[in-house]
């Protein structure tokens, strides 16, 4: 009973808180797929194929995804359970942060969409979970960047991390990060090398010089600077080799492997376990539909699929069976916020890592898996709502316009960014992949739009509770 009023009071915490293209390259994919069929050699295959091809909403709409290369999503491999339940307790302890008062889940939240319902997340120096969270007391600075979700990481092929891409690889080709030539290289995913960075920043999981830890005695990392990698690493891995309680869990995640060999990779991949094991989420309707169940999919969500993969254009960026191509674009995004790095109030975004000034503005192309249960969207979360984000897509100009920064935090209003030269700036290098093809979308076919995304949500993603552990190996409170 008493395990579960602690769930119970940290879910409370977290609650408080034209027709297809134009008609013309419609008719000329559909052609293209009537090609492909009568080209088939065998009869038998022929007639199958034809099944697909025909005036009927699923003909038209699988002859469009298999134009779109788009099919069912290989799930990546079964993780190793003890890997797991190292990787599950170690996301929700705090012990790996300098001052024991943060862990993975404050940002990725399990029953938030594996984010936290703020614009712009507010790391060390706050208490509370979820859009509650606020700040407490001096050692504080917001986090520059909304918090991205980690739905399907751990497929194969998504080897690029962060909206600015700044950390990525895999294990054929190596990895790279903010650490330069000190990222380890021992990694089996880009997954699992992205839990190396969140550690090191003061303002996020480290702490800042002289705040003391949840105990109330001195953190041991607060004197290091962000940039002291190799020096943060060990520290971190001995917060967890040093506790008595994990000994069994690294004994069995890691048999045969010495304490004294233990590292932060071994940390960062038992996380990268968890991860892909918990929030790997392929059972939407839209995936069940793909594997052929052509009930699994509303009438309305399947015309928003012929718009999104036809003349409002979407599948130019949202391409591939999780709905992104992993590479960058400036789609105007209002510049509101506390921007980030040097260009602050403004965020260069990919053009901030490379120092290519036609990469200014660009973001990585989000997955638009679960993406209804994300809220807020963009760079900087400046969009509360899913429907005013897609419309952003639509019309850019006018969004800017009549863009209201009452939907970010409290602190962040009147920050908006709309002097002519940035608007000018964003507007002159928007991708030009945001077109729609022909009239406008009706007011319907927005509504179809976003019927589909909704279709791209795994039922079993809506409530993570069940992922919460009931407490910490460490001891400390599971809620902050």
């Amino acid at each position: 009973m008493v395990l579960q009023l602690k769930k119970t009071a940290f879910f409370c915490l977290i609650s408080c808180s034209i027709f297809s293209f134009s008609q013309i390259q419609a008719e000329t994919i559909d052609s293209q797929f009537e090609q492909k069929t009568n080209q088939t050699k065998n009869s038998q295959a022929k007639k199958n194929s034809q099944f697909y091809y025909g005036r009927s909403i699923d003909h038209r709409l699988r002859a469009r995804l298999s134009y779109y290369n788009v099919g069912p999503v290989q799930a990546p491999p079964a993780q190793d359970p003890a890997l797991v339940k190292l990787g599950r307790n170690l996301f929700f302890e705090k012990e790996i942060a300098g001052t024991r008062n943060i862990s993975c889940a404050t940002c990725h939240n399990p029953v938030l969409g594996s984010a936290d319902a703020q614009s712009q997340s507010r790391g060390q120096g706050a208490t509370g979970l979820g859009a509650a969270r606020r700040q407490d007391g001096e050692f504080f600075k917001f986090l520059a960047r909304n918090t991205l979700s980690l739905w399907n990481r751990g497929v194969k092929g998504w080897d690029v991390m962060f909206w600015d891409g700044r950390l990525g690889g895999n294990p054929e080709d190596g990895f790279f990060s903010p650490a330069g030539d000190d990222t380890p290289q021992n990694f089996t995913s880009a997954l699992a090398a992205f839990s190396i960075i969140p550690v090191t920043p003061d303002e996020e999981m480290r702490g800042f010089p002289g705040q003391l830890d949840a105990l109330g005695n001195p953190n041991e990392m607060s004197d290091l600077t962000n940039d002291d990698f190799a020096e943060i690493w060990p520290l971190v891995t001995a917060r967890v080799t040093n506790h008595p309680a994990y000994d069994d869990m690294l004994a069995a995640a890691f048999p045969g492997v010495p304490e004294s060999e233990l590292n932060i990779t071994h940390i960062t991949e038992a996380l990268g376990a968890f991860m892909i094991d918990e929030f790997t989420a392929l059972n939407s309707p839209f995936d069940q539909y793909l594997a052929g169940d052509n009930h699994a999919m509303s009438k309305r969500a399947k015309r928003g699929a012929l718009l999104f993969y036809g003349r409002a254009n979407c599948a130019s960026c949202h391409s591939g069976g999780l709905q992104t191509d992993f590479d960058f674009h400036n789609i105007a995004a209002p510049q509101v916020g506390s921007g980030r790095g040097d260009a602050a109030p403004l965020d260069l975004g990919r053009g901030a890592i490379n120092g290519n000034p036609d990469d200014n503005f660009k973001f990585r192309t989000p997955s638009l898996r679960n993406i209804e249960l994300e809220a807020p969207y963009f760079h900087n979360g400046a969009f509360a709502r899913l429907e005013d984000a897609v419309r952003h897509h639509l019309d850019p100009a006018t969004s800017l316009a009549n863009y209201d920064d009452s939907q970010v935090e409290p602190e962040f209003r009147g920050t908006y960014q709309d002097d002519p030269e940035t608007i000018d700036a964003l507007l002159s290098t928007v991708s030009p992949y945001l077109r729609v093809y022909g009239r406008p979308l009706r007011e319907r076919e927005i509504q179809d739009l976003m019927a589909f995304l909704s279709a791209l949500t795994d039922p079993s993603s809506i409530n993570k509770l069940d992922s919460i552990p009931d407490e910490l190996p460490s001891g400390l409170p599971l809620a902050h």
